[in-house]
């Protein structure tokens, strides 16, 4: 009879858990780990082992129940301590989850991965940063692949070096303020021309000249290095420069990317036969209705009087409104009801984006 006296727990052993798995040896190892706590574990945020493992014991099937055979322990780690065993396999083996959540993973890393391409890179006509979605349709084209085992940064590193291989995009450039000597600016010009830099701005102050530039990414360590030999110094002032100003939906027209399929014009009789269909959706109120004195609602989202209660019920439906809703959520200003319409357009005219290819 064992003399351990087993303590009864409300937990049923071996359910609702995430299973890490290593081979060695040829035979197969299974610890059993909370969910969610083995990735934790790994990034060094939890501490505590036994809030990562349910069980210091090693199995060879975890969903079967089936212990490990201690002489497989000691031919494959050296030891028979279950706790450095579980440590070992913990730290090198493969992590198994659920199609579900695998696929939950993979999605959300490639968004971030979509996410960082987007704020570092740029179009090189435009000097301007391409949309999330577009960057997205750009990494589905080259058949890019996300590694769960890399960082998003990492990977998002080697997608834009792929992507400039086949696409109009480049890194978007650092801004860099380096303060030299003056007897060692003219070297600093040479050397910034020969790396295609971009100097917007030149101080000179006492015997020390500074200068605000632009460069790429790709040349900051050599830049450094260049500064220090340089006796100067490297100031970072902004890690990505997109251009500034405020654009329209005209400047992104087939002209802004190569090969992309010209978009039909639209004609005003398109918008006429457009505005019969939302002949309710006016954008002044009914003049009956303003000379019997009835109280106008203001729509903030479209900027506009709508009516009644009724009208302005009517108009929380409408097209037009769920457009400018749209619109809002990208911090962009709203539209008329006209402009609403020839907008509406052109969005189902470019609604075969994701078939083209630039």
């Amino acid at each position: 009879m064992s003399k351990t006296l087993v303590q009864p727990v409300g937990q049923k052993r071996l359910t609702n858990i995430s299973v890490v798995r290593l081979k060695k040896h040829g035979v197969r190892f299974e610890i059993a780990c909370y969910k969610n706590k083995a990735g934790s574990w790994r990034d060094g945020v939890e501490k505590d082992l036994d809030e990562v493992l349910q069980s210091h014991t090693v199995y060879s099937n975890v969903s079967k129940g089936v212990l490990a055979k201690t002489k497989d322990l000691v031919t494959a780690f050296g030891t028979d301590d279950q706790t450095k065993i579980c440590l070992e396999i913990l730290e090198k083996g493969e992590l198994q989850v659920a199609s579900k959540e695998r696929e939950s993973h993979l999605s959300s890393q490639f968004r971030d991965i979509a996410t960082i391409v987007m704020q570092k890179t740029v179009n090189p006509e435009t000097q301007r940063p391409y949309t999330i979605s577009m960057i997205e349709r750009l990494m589905h084209e080259i058949h890019f692949a996300v590694d769960l085992s890399s960082s998003s940064k990492k990977q998002a590193l080697e997608v834009i070096r792929e992507l400039q291989k086949h696409f109009p995009i480049k890194r978007s450039p650092m801004r860099l303020r380096i303060t030299v000597p003056e007897q060692n600016f003219s070297s600093l010009t040479e050397k910034l021309n020969s790396w295609g830099a971009n100097i917007t701005s030149k101080e000179e102050s006492a015997n020390q000249v500074s200068v605000i530039c632009e460069v790429d990414p790709g040349l900051f360590r050599e830049c450094d290095a260049f500064t220090r030999n340089l006796q100067g110094r490297l100031e970072i002032l902004a890690v990505s420069v997109h251009a500034e100003g405020e654009t329209n939906v005209d400047q992104y027209d087939e002209e802004t990317l190569p090969n992309m399929p010209s978009m039909p014009k639209v004609s005003n009789d398109s918008i006429l036969e457009l505005n019969e269909k939302f002949q309710k959706q006016s954008i002044s109120a009914d003049p009956q209705t303003i000379e019997k004195g009835v109280k106008q609602s203001k729509c903030n989202t479209c900027e506009a009087l709508v009516g009644d209660a009724k009208q302005y019920r009517e108009h929380f439906k409408s097209e037009w409104h769920k457009h400018n809703l749209r619109r809002k959520t990208r911090n962009l200003p709203p539209l008329s009801a006209v402009e609403c319409l020839a907008d509406m357009e052109l969005d189902d005219a470019k609604a075969d984006l994701a078939e083209y290819s630039f």
